[in-house]
């Protein structure tokens, strides 16, 4: 009989530890190098440390949780409690996520924090109504063209299979003339090597990510936009959690924010001399080719706001103050 006690003790004991040790897993889609990933790993571990060990959180890069679409269903259905996602690539299913895809309207890192501000508190509330929270959002450095062959304005991109991975990308290549091909992130490199893709407009990070130099010649630093990776949370998960658990997590996340901002200018000034170090043409665009680019941010404005409606205005307005 005592050895029954001392069996129901021992498991009550070890039940209530294991209670007390709460396991999120983070889906990402990029890279364990990709400097977001990075990122997210100091997130989790800084957690770790603050909540000494109450709450663990398992990163899982490269999408080799969940693929990168698939990302935001997860948290929302509470399959993973936590994840990142690209904002832009979210558009189709309401527009004002794609706001810091649109061409030429936040160009710089100011601009895009900017941006970023005005767009929070509206994101915030669709997410709520998700059942989600937004803990925190990095911008991706400025985007580029890449190109197997000179770019010197848009008349050249005619026809190129161009990869696009959110719908703006899409409606680009079909402004420009070119073809649009879905690729996500990590199969870029198998795309570029099968000849799937020979332009696409992405970042110097990605760039050197994909090793985009050893299929690409061409690199025009347009600073299209600075897209932002947002990390969102399960509503049900961290009402779960205790007000210090809380509260660390979101000391952590406004830590990430501040850490992520600084490490993607650093990464987008690395890069780029990267990619030159590869031998990859790194130029600034020409006077037409940034004419052309404008133009064309110019009427993927104005189509987004016809869709966005007063939010997007609103957001616009509160941007260009």
């Amino acid at each position: 009989m005592k050895h029954t006690f001392g069996l129901i003790a021992a498991t009550l004991l070890f039940s209530a530890a294991a209670q007390a040790q709460t396991k999120w897993d983070l889906p990402a889609a990029y890279p364990a190098t990709n400097f977001h990933s990075v990122n997210l790993a100091t997130f989790a571990a800084d957690v770790d440390k603050a909540t000494a060990g109450k709450l663990k959180i398992t990163v899982h890069p490269g999408a080799s949780l969940f693929k990168a679409p698939e990302i935001k269903r997860a948290v929302q259905g509470g399959q993973a409690q936590i994840g990142e996602i690209l904002l832009a690539a979210y558009q189709n299913e309401w527009q004002m996520f794609g706001a810091d895809g649109l061409p030429f309207l936040a160009t710089s890192y100011a601009d895009s924090m900017k941006l970023y501000n005005a767009q929070k508190p509206i994101l915030q509330k669709k997410l709520a109504e998700q059942g989600m929270t937004l803990l925190y959002a990095v911008a991706w450095p400025p985007q580029g063209i890449y190109s197997k062959k000179p770019v010197t304005s848009a008349a050249d991109l005619k026809g190129s299979k161009w990869r696009a991975y959110s719908p703006a990308t899409s409606r680009i290549a079909e402004l420009v003339g070119a073809q649009p091909v879905t690729v996500q992130a990590a199969e870029l490199s198998q795309a570029l090597a099968t000849g799937v893709v020979e332009s696409n407009m992405t970042s110097g990070a990605t760039g050197v990510d994909s090793k985009l130099y050893e299929h690409l010649k061409y690199y025009y630093d347009v600073q299209a936009w600075l897209p932002k990776n947002a990390v969102i949370v399960n509503k049900k998960a961290f009402d779960a959690l205790d007000k210090p658990t809380q509260d660390a997590l979101l000391k952590a996340g406004a830590d990430a924010e501040a850490r992520g901002w600084a490490a993607s200018q650093k990464v987008n000034t690395d890069t780029l001399a990267i990619l030159k170090t590869n031998g990859m043409v790194v130029e600034a665009p020409s006077a037409a080719l940034k004419a052309d680019m404008q133009k064309v941010g110019d009427t993927m404005v104005k189509e987004w706001l016809e869709k966005a409606g007063p939010d997007g205005q609103a957001m616009l307005d509160a941007y260009r103050k």
